[in-house]
């Protein structure tokens, strides 16, 4: 069939084929689609006119297909199978039967965080559920989330584009975080700001750098603190708070699941630093898939029942 006839087709033709060809009488073809009997006879006229062919003859009480119609019948059906399955509502995720690999992108906080939840519905939905994290945040995720390299991407995200959409989880505040056995903080129920900017200090960061968002609300008021050392991930950072007798600034819920198993006591900070909101990112692409929208619950169950059962982890 040349392009020009092929552009000629539309499916209400094809339905009408389909229809004349499974009912034999036009005026139940008409009925079947909300059509006139003088539409589906001008379909057929046309139908004729692109497959060169008489397509129906009438006999007493509907039509009876020639040959060509007949060849054409299975073919027709396909086309219009694979047109209903594609203007179709996405099918429902099953987590029963499904055998996904959800991927996350976030710092070793989050997987920490909602890892292991997860995985316990993962267990409990479908046991052919996996999990993959990738130690990714902010622009590094934003891009692994427009190459599809991850589902979600779970962080702080000031600046997106666009496409990237976004669910806030919750706000997060800061504690300093400090060894027990600190000589320089013992008995101390508060850390004034001497004595912070005195004591040396740990921080996480991506690219090495020693300054970070805490530094930058010093230097609003003047001050600075010495920076001993940069960690990739807040677990380092503890870690190395605990073994070295650091300060460590870092987001509130860090330090109160983590710090005990670090021998860490935690401080309210002596300055203002700004809260960040928490949130869970993806593609505009993915919008409305099933098995997107289940993960994207899943995480916001999570969120509630902590709250629910005081575990800090809501505003």
């Amino acid at each position: 069939m040349s392009e020009m006839k092929l552009r000629r087709l539309d499916l209400t033709l094809l339905l009408v084929l389909d229809g004349a060809l499974r009912h034999r009488k036009l005026s139940v073809v008409a009925g079947e689609l909300g059509l006139s009997q003088p539409a589906v006879s001008h379909a057929l006229a046309r139908l004729r006119q692109i497959f060169d062919d008489p397509l129906f003859l009438r006999r007493p009480g509907g039509v009876e297909p020639t040959a060509r119609a007949l060849d054409l019948a299975p073919r027709i059906a396909s086309v219009l199978a694979l047109a209903r399955a594609a203007v179709a509502p996405p099918a429902a995720f099953d987590p029963a039967r499904s055998e996904r690999v959800f991927r996350l992108a976030g710092l070793d906080y989050e997987a920490a965080r909602f890892g292991p939840p997860l995985l316990s519905r993962f267990v409990a939905a479908g046991p052919g559920l996996r999990l993959s994290f990738r130690p990714q945040a902010r622009d590094a995720a934003l891009r692994a989330l427009a190459d599809d390299e991850v589902d979600l991407a779970i962080g702080l995200f000031p600046r997106r584009p666009p496409e990237i959409l976004t669910l806030p989880l919750y706000e997060e505040s800061y504690l300093v975080a400090a060894a027990a056995s600190h000589p320089a903080l013992a008995g101390r129920e508060t850390l004034e700001l001497d004595a912070y900017c005195a004591m040396d200090h740990v921080l996480v960061s991506l690219d090495g750098g020693l300054e970070g968002t805490v530094d930058a609300a010093l230097a609003r008021l003047g001050r600075r603190r010495r920076v001993v050392a940069a960690m990739p991930g807040f677990l380092p950072a503890l870690a190395a708070a605990g073994e070295g007798g650091f300060l460590a600034t870092m987001p509130r819920r860090v330090v109160e699941r983590h710090a005990g198993r670090f021998g860490l006591r935690a401080f309210a900070p002596p300055l203002a630093i700004r809260p960040f909101t928490l949130s869970v990112a993806w593609h505009r692409r993915h919008e409305g898939e099933p098995g997107l929208r289940w993960l994207l619950g899943a995480l916001e169950a999570i969120v509630r029942e902590d709250a629910r059962e005081g575990v800090s982890i809501g505003p």
